[in-house]
């Protein structure tokens, strides 16, 4: 009786937990977890088909290295390896993964590396191409309040004379935080606003102003370096590299039934797909040498 009571529901997908077994890349290679991703959580893919779900999340666990190639993951999950290409192909379409190559900054030499970049978080095309270039915009979330504002709370700790209301540090914020930017430290800022304070001071909010205003440093002039692309992105069906632009969903325009254009070539030219067929031709019309008639 208790047998006919089990429930048929189906199982959810077993993910298996990371083991220092999982096979790593060679040094340089192999899985590489974006920047910026948001923290971790038991609802991370919870967008995506079981499948993708478990691949995701075992891949998520997997350190920078790891062998993540279709071959290897079919040896440590449950999936045959045509199943995993499909699912890691519709990680991809979701956002969660890349393919391409990366240079190996300070190996003295043009190496590049084949990577996996894979990111928890789902990116669009844009944040994709902008992670190529090095140039990831910033995450939209902010602290509550700045290193400025919290150093100009704090000022009555280290001079009870010159303790500032809510409104004040609010008001005098972006003056520290020109300060910042021009390299001064919290030290270097201390000192310039507490040292030889006069007594009484009558209004703490002006006299922190006037300090900030006639102490403040030189702007620095930073040289221009052009940014370096050190990322280069590939189809992930044919394999060939592109711009990220080029590749919308990680695959390219005749991957994704696009047709594209043959230019055409000079008068006279031979087709590019009959060129071995033409080469035959003229080895077949060659006399050979010992049937050559001397004159």
């Amino acid at each position: 009786m208790a047998a006919n009571k089990l429930s048929a529901a189906p199982c959810a997908p077993h993910v298996p937990p990371h083991t220092p077994s999982h096979p790593m890349a060679n040094p340089g290679y192999g899985k590489r977890s974006a920047s910026g991703q948001h923290p971790r959580t038991a609802r991370d893919f919870a967008h995506l088909p079981p499948r993708e779900t478990a691949v995701a999340a075992y891949v998520d666990r997997l350190p920078d290295g790891a062998d993540i190639s279709v071959k290897t993951l079919a040896k440590m999950l449950p999936y045959g390896q045509c199943a995993l290409r499909t699912a890691l192909n519709n990680l991809q379409r979701a956002g969660h993964l890349r393919r391409g190559s990366e240079h190996l900054i300070g190996s003295g030499s043009a190496r590049w590396v084949t990577r996996t970049f894979f990111s928890r978080t789902p990116r669009d095309d844009a944040w994709w191409a902008a992670f190529t270039r090095g140039d990831v915009p910033p995450e939209q979330q902010r602290p509550t309040r700045s290193r400025s504002f919290v150093l100009l709370a704090a000022l009555g700790r280290t001079a009870p004379a010159l303790s500032l209301s809510g409104a004040d540090c609010a008001a005098l914020e972006p003056y520290v935080t020109l300060w910042f930017d021009r390299g001064a430290t919290e030290v270097q800022l201390l000192h310039a606003l507490t040292d030889g304070l006069p007594v009484p001071v009558h209004h703490a909010a002006a006299l922190v102003r006037s300090r900030l205003t006639a102490k403040m440093p030189p702007e620095r002039v930073a040289p221009h370096t052009p940014r370096t692309v050190l990322r280069v992105l590939e189809c992930a069906k044919c394999g060939t590299p592109g711009q990220p632009e080029a590749l919308p969903g990680g695959e390219c325009g005749p991957c994704r039934g696009e047709q594209v254009p043959v230019p055409a070539g000079r008068h006279g030219a031979v087709p590019a797909g009959g060129v071995r067929d033409r080469i035959a031709e003229v080895r077949a019309a060659m006399v050979p040498r010992s049937e050559r008639t001397r004159t």
